[in-house]
């Protein structure tokens, strides 16, 4: 029992990759938050894209073309 004892507090491998799971996870947690304000950016751009183009189709062209190409 002593010698497993010995070889068990010897024994890092299993700190090394517990190590390794915990910079994974605060990776992990500055890619979300990082996601969070980058979505919150892309949503405001395309709603500002989304509000141009329309005023511009409202007020476009009048000649009645269907813009088929044709």
């Amino acid at each position: 029992m002593r010698k497993f004892t010995r070889r068990f507090l010897r024994d890092n491998e299993g700190v090394t990759a517990i190590e390794y799971g915990l910079i994974a996870g605060l990776i992990a947690l500055a890619i979300a938050s990082s996601m969070s304000g980058l979505a919150t950016e892309l949503k405001s751009a395309f709603t500002s894209i989304t509000s141009v183009i329309s005023s511009a189709t409202s007020t476009g062209s009048s000649s009645g073309s269907s813009g088929t190409g044709g």
